[in-house]
This record gives structure tokens, sequence and C-alpha cells, in this order.
């Protein structure tokens, strides 16, 4: 375990040689708060885009569950007659230029796994760049008439609509503190100004704020090299496998895997994890799994039994009812001050 992992893990856990930190932690969510209250009373600009924008994001260190969140939304949006576009950040990757339009045979390296792996996964727009509200921009431009931006609570510049944290039901918000104390991005009192919370899995520590329930179900095995998708049962690939998962919560995949009755080696690694060959390497006849995050970045590298484990987010339907009723608010608000 590296060093930082070994951080995030003790921060979660309320491990003691992090208080002494509590004093930064104080300081760190001081500013955080005077950022917030600059942008809140005009001190410093925020676009409001044309279009409804929701964000999702969470508090928290380490994943959650927004992307395949994301992937649900604008599935859902399709589905009820928008015409939805991602602005994502672009973790990870590095463009010559932006906004970096992502397609499904983008290069990783350029646009980072997460967007490819939206990308590929819903077939809507997707644009990276580090600049939120030039990416959003771009969406308008290219015909979107509503953004759901990636990640993006924290990112203030960019007016929202609609805000929704994802918060992992298995670790809660760790010790309660912000960085470098804890793992949180901002104070607790943050998701009591969002307008929904959905707590991923069973929510171990209750919290001070209402929560919808959201889960990641397993949908197929993909096989990697092909793309074809096969049923869960029975296994496609005999065991054991070796297990690899590079994101921001391995345990939960390598619990997935034990659900699904399969067993052999696990390999965690940091989120956004490069892998290498070495990485990936089998024994004879032996099949390697992986999630849909990290299949973008190991097509190439990854022998020919390989497989992809791929998810969908489960969410109830009050929460669908909510947030149709949501958008239709505003969408008569919109029209009233046009």
């Amino acid at each position: 375990m590296s060093l930082s992992e070994r951080w995030v893990s003790a921060a979660y856990q309320g491990s003691a040689w992090l208080y002494p930190l509590r004093p930064l932690a104080r300081l760190y969510g001081y500013a955080i708060e005077r950022r917030r209250k600059a942008y809140a009373n005009g001190k410093k600009a925020a676009w409001r885009a044309p279009v409804p924008v929701i964000v999702v994001g969470n508090i928290t260190l380490g994943g959650t569950g927004k992307s395949p969140l994301v992937a649900w939304l604008v599935r859902w949006l399709s589905g009820q007659g928008y015409t939805p576009g991602i602005i994502t950040r672009g973790y990870g990757g590095k463009a010559a230029r932006y906004p970096l339009w992502v397609m499904p045979d983008t290069s990783v390296t350029q646009s980072g796994d997460e967007p490819l792996m939206l990308a590929q996964q819903t077939g809507v727009a997707v644009v990276a760049d580090p600049l939120r509200t030039r990416g959003g921009k771009a969406l308008v431009a290219a015909g979107c008439d509503i953004i759901v931006s990636d990640d993006g609570l924290q990112h203030l510049a960019l007016e929202r609509d609609v805000e929704l944290a994802v918060v992992d039901g298995a670790r809660g918000l760790g010790n309660g503190q912000c960085l470098p104390a804890g793992p949180l991005r901002e104070p607790p009192k943050r998701l009591a100004s969002v307008d929904a919370v959905l707590a991923n899995g069973e929510l171990r520590t209750p919290l001070e704020v209402d929560t919808q329930p959201m889960h990641l179900a397993p949908r197929c095995w993909r096989a990697l090299a092909t793309g074809q998708a096969h049923a869960l049962t029975p296994l496609p690939f005999a065991l054991p496998v070796r297990a690899v998962a590079g994101i921001g919560r391995p345990a939960r995949f390598f619990a997935t895997l034990e659900t699904l009755g399969v067993h052999g080696s696990r390999h965690g690694f940091a989120d956004h994890h490069r892998f290498t060959a070495r990485d990936l390497a089998v024994s004879d006849g032996q099949a390697l799994v992986m999630t849909a995050k990290d299949a973008v970045k190991c097509k190439a590298l990854a022998p020919p039994n390989s497989w992809v484990l791929d998810v969908e987010t489960v969410l109830p339907p009050d929460f669908e009812r909510w947030l149709a009723a949501r958008l239709a608010a505003l969408s008569c608000r919109r029209h009233a001050h046009g």
C-alpha cells in the first residue's frame, strides 16, 4: 500500500496520528467557505448556461460511484427527450488543446479514463476541459439542451440548477474532518445545501441529511478483445482468475466478484493507475477480470482472455419522479423568464 493509500485509509478510519493536522483542516474549511461566499455574492464570476445544468459530485476523496450515476443520468435524460452532454475535467488526460471532444476511439492519454469510459458507454457528447465553463459553452453550441457535470460539485464557476452528491455507504464521511486531517473536500454541512444525497450501498453510519438509496448492480461480462457481452452466469471463463482494479475503492469491485462466485488473486491499484503489461500478466489459460474504467486503459496491454464486469446504477422510482418534477419546474421558470 502506497503512502497516499495509507493516508486515505487513516482518514476514513479516524486514526489518531491525524489529530495534529486538525488546525490545518479548520483553515482549509475556512478557505473553502470563503470561496463559496465569493461566488454567492458575485465577487467571483460564474457562468449561467442557457440550458439546465446537473452537477454530480461528492465531498469526499476516493470513489463513490459518481461516473456510473452520470451514465445513468444521461441515459435517463435521453429517454425523457433531452439531448444531454457531459462535461468533465478529464483527470489523467493531457490534450493538445481544449475543449476536447471525447469520442469512443479517443486516446485515453488525451482524455483520461473516466471521460473515455463515459463516451463509450453512453454515446452522448462528452467534453473534457479543465475549464468547465468553456466546455459547457461548447456543449451548448453543439446543440445539447441539458448539461451533466461529472465530479463538478466544487467547480463553482459553472452555475448549476441541480446538485447531486454521492456518498459511499460503507465509508460515509470518514472521520468527518476536512483535508488534510480527514477525507472531506468540504465540511459535512455542505450536504445540507445540495438537492439530493445518494448513498451508494448500505449506509453504515447515518448522516444528518436525508438520503436516497443507490447501488451498482452487475449487468454482464464483456470480452475486452471483442466487446461481446455475456450473461453473468454461467461464467464465461474458468476459475481462479486474476482480478485487477485501479479505481477509488478496489475493495468494492472485489466484493462484487465474491457475490458472483468469482475467486482468485486480487490486485488493487491507486485510482487512475497507469497499467503496465506486468500488472496484467496471467498464468497460462488464466482469465483476467477488471472494471470498465480500467478497461479503457488496458485493451492494448491485456492478454486475450480478459473480461470486463459492466455494472449499472439502480435508483428507486421515487428518485426518478423527483428528478422529472424538478426539471419540469426548471423548464417552467426558464420559460417564464424567457
